[in-house]
């Protein structure tokens, strides 16, 4: 059975699926770069520049095309809760869809503002095709004033990392618990060549 382009009453397009699966598997790859070169390796390991170089690329590329799909979700109202679904579910059903979005725009976005307040002012070479431009607020300052920025982006940008991983865990589980326990279409409505069966309001 094909999927529809758009979102429909019982399950979401392809085009959403896409950007869904996309981001995630992006997210997930610089949630774990990110503790790598942060957490384990050494400042003189040759490896860590590339590494580096990779982690911002691709964390821009997940703000451009999660900008995409918040444009995309605008236009296209996202399919409905199952029926059964209490109050305080649906609450935070929403709730973690709503925080989502603001993580998957607010992370990269402070790594860009981290990387353009850098007193160090090193490139962000955009997968090695071509230099990707800093943010324009910090011209002019002083380096003690941007090492004031980047320390306070960098706490944010990390806090919001962990804040990250929490959520795809309880987002892991809550799909899971609504596939094989309540046996719903919660999961099955985000995956490719699936068929909707429930009832949904």
């Amino acid at each position: 059975m094909s999927t529809p382009t758009v979102n429909t009453r019982t399950r979401y397009g392809t085009v959403a699926m896409t950007l869904h699966w996309l981001i995630a598997l992006m997210i997930i790859g610089n949630l774990c770069s990110g503790i790598w070169f942060g957490e384990f390796m050494a400042h003189s390991d040759p490896l860590r520049f590339t590494v580096i170089q990779l982690h911002k690329s691709s964390g821009l590329t997940i703000l451009i095309l999660s900008l995409l799909r918040l444009g995309w979700r605008l236009v296209n109202p996202i399919p409905a809760l199952p029926a059964d679904m209490g109050p305080f579910m649906r609450f935070l059903a929403r709730g973690t869809h709503y925080l989502f979005y603001f993580l998957i725009i607010a992370i990269p976005f402070s790594g860009w503002l981290i990387v353009s307040a850098s007193p160090t002012a090193a490139p962000t070479m955009y997968f090695g095709l071509f230099q990707w431009p800093s943010l324009p607020f910090f011209n002019g300052l002083l380096r003690a004033d941007k090492k004031q920025y980047t320390e306070l982006f960098a706490t944010a940008h990390i806090l919001m990392a962990y804040l990250t991983i929490a959520l795809l865990l309880l987002h892991v589980s809550a799909a899971l618990y609504h596939h094989f326990l309540r046996r719903d279409d919660v999961l099955r409505r985000m995956w490719f060549g699936t068929t909707a069966r429930g009832t949904h309001q």
